[in-house]
């Protein structure tokens, strides 16, 4: 025996070392990170103590999910252009950013309001004592009715005494000529409310021309999303929207175009794939704070993996023979469990292996 050997042949100053070096490729949202995990060991102390220390996360039964990632923007939506179809000299005109609803004026001519009225169909004649039965003749009394000037009953397509009486008491109320009469020109016809988004005329122009840009009043994100990606978007799925200036929250997507087009990407970049419009209304509208427009970057769901086992990415460990692994902590102490890896989702990833289960402790480095 050594002079350098203890009883029973075991070197004193022996020590036990091991190290696993790992590179592993990861892809989480899209994005390709490569993740260098780097552990080594070193028991100094005499068989028998406890190994130092180690940071350690629990095994989780939890649903991951697969996202793709596409730029888009906040803001008020696709801008159409107003063109006035009263004649006469412009006297008034509203201030962009302005919120207008059914019965506001939108501008004025010849010091005359022309207010708003709610519909799809565009007003196509004159309406007055004598005039056919019609679908327009309904929607201006819908209009009139809502403003609180009925009389007629139910609205309906026949243009009735009633309907003049109650366009009288709506012209009085404008401070205009009380004829009874209805003229094409008279209102300017939206969906819904608007909200002025920039102004083409000025005071003193011709009522005749283009007046005004306006938008709807509620802020929605726009994704142009390549056409070939277009499963990924269904209405009524829940997206995650991360706003730049702004806060992270979730959306709903309200509608998905069916018509692909060439163009750029919500972010303003041109690749050159076709691409399909997809609109979303987000959960939470204050998110966005104060912000009119801005760039954003929204989250859809690829696939999801339902009550998996998952760990940090961090606990990975690349075996020497190829293949992963995790290091179970048992109460301090350890134990090699190789895995199979399935999804990536938010720097966890999706486990299976023999004698895993939820509430165990790995060690991890994140």
């Amino acid at each position: 025996m050594s002079e350098h050997e203890g009883p029973g042949g075991a070197r004193r100053s022996r020590r036990a070392r091991w190290f696993i070096i790992a590179a592993v490729l990861v892809v989480v949202v899209g994005t390709m990170s490569v993740v260098v995990l780097t552990r080594v060991t070193s028991e100094a102390q005499q068989v028998g103590q406890a190994p130092p220390p180690v940071e350690t996360a629990k095994v989780e039964k939890t649903d991951l999910q697969e996202e793709e990632e596409a730029n888009g923007k906040l803001g008020y939506g696709e801008e159409s252009s107003l063109a006035g179809r009263k004649q006469g000299t412009i006297t008034s005109l509203p201030d962009a950013g302005a919120v207008l609803t059914r019965g506001k004026a939108v501008y004025g001519v010849d010091a005359k309001p022309v207010p708003l009225f709610y519909g799809t169909l565009p007003f196509f004649r004159d309406l007055a004592d004598g005039a056919t039965d019609g679908p327009d003749v309904k929607q201006l009394e819908e209009n009139l009715k809502a403003l609180g000037f009925g009389g007629f009953g139910t609205p309906d397509k026949k243009f009735t005494s009633a309907t003049a009486a109650a366009i009288k008491k709506w012209q009085k109320s404008l401070g205009v000529e009380q004829t009874g009469a209805f003229g094409q020109g008279d209102v300017v016809l939206a969906a819904g409310e608007i909200r002025v988004s920039q102004l083409a005329a000025q005071l003193g122009g011709p009522g005749g021309g283009e007046l005004l840009k306006y938008t709807g009043t509620e802020r929605i994100v726009e994704v142009k999303l390549d056409a070939a990606k277009q499963a990924i978007a269904k209405e009524g799925d829940k997206v995650g929207v991360d706003i730049t200036g702004g806060k992270t929250t979730n959306g709903v997507i309200t509608e998905v175009g069916k018509v692909a087009e060439n163009g750029k990407d919500g972010a303003g970049q041109d690749d050159g794939k076709p691409k399909i419009k997809v609109k979303i209304k987000l959960d939470d509208p204050a998110a966005a704070g104060s912000l009119d427009s801005t760039p954003v970057s929204v989250r859809f769901t690829k696939e999801v993996h339902s009550g998996v086992l998952a760990v940090p990415v961090g606990a990975l460990l690349a075996l020497a023979e190829g293949g992963y692994a995790v290091e179970v902590d048992e109460g301090g102490k350890r134990r090699l469990v190789a895995v199979k890896t399935g999804l990536f989702s938010n720097g966890r990833v999706e486990i299976t292996g023999t004698g895993l289960a939820a509430g165990m402790r790995v060690v991890t480095t994140s």
